[in-house]
């Protein structure tokens, strides 16, 4: 799986972009939110990577930050959202007001975002709404904390499932599912291994 891509940016355009590494050029799709952020074709990128696998594409979604790129995943995990629907909610809402429109169950605001109708909003701010990871911001602007040892496990242990060929939704579950019936703080094998198991009933 790839991660991170560091390289030069070969061509920018909305939604798209070809990142040079080494002489090889990564077909990679991003927000708007991440488009913006980043210089024009020449210019040094250092991007998040979240790859998708199906049985016949293997897709790279990349992210400026990590707050985007967890948002993005969380977005996977909600029933019907798959990579698209996920993309466009990043690319019609600024992450902190996504997060605010969860937080308060805004579905109007979610609605106005292309592509997304009122059932599929309703679903996001549901199952999300106490989902959202720690690096959240919260309404006003404030940062929340920084994310925890906790979180960045969820992360990784959620990451190694979905390498395992499990589904997104059905990882994450299980990952919360780990973490609950840990009796204190648990290492990474700990909580990948209580995962598996919670798979396997």
């Amino acid at each position: 799986m790839i991660a991170l891509l560091r390289g030069r940016l070969a061509e920018k355009h909305p939604n798209r972009l070809i990142v040079d590494v080494g002489g090889v050029g990564y077909d990679v799709q991003v927000p708007l939110s991440t488009f913006y952020d980043l210089g024009d074709p020449g210019a040094d990128v250092f991007l998040r990577i979240h790859t998708h696998v199906r049985d016949d594409q293997i897709a790279l979604f990349g992210f400026a930050t990590t707050l985007e790129q967890q948002l993005f995943e969380r977005l996977l995990s909600v029933s019907g959202v798959g990579p698209k629907v996920a993309l466009n909610v990043l690319s019609g809402i600024e992450p902190v007001e996504f997060v605010r429109a969860v937080r308060t169950a805004d579905v109007a605001r979610l609605c106005r975002v292309p592509g997304i109708g009122k059932k599929t909003a309703e679903r996001i701010a549901l199952e999300l709404k106490d989902r959202l990871p720690a690096q959240a911001q919260v309404a006003g602007g404030a940062p929340a904390p920084a994310a925890t040892p906790e979180d960045e496990m969820r992360t990784d242990v959620l990451s190694a499932l979905v390498n395992l060929g499990y589904q997104r939704a059905q990882a994450d579950k299980a990952v919360e599912s780990a973490f609950k019936a840990a009796q204190g703080p648990a290492s990474f094998q700990q909580v990948l291994r209580a995962a598996l198991k919670a798979l396997a009933r």
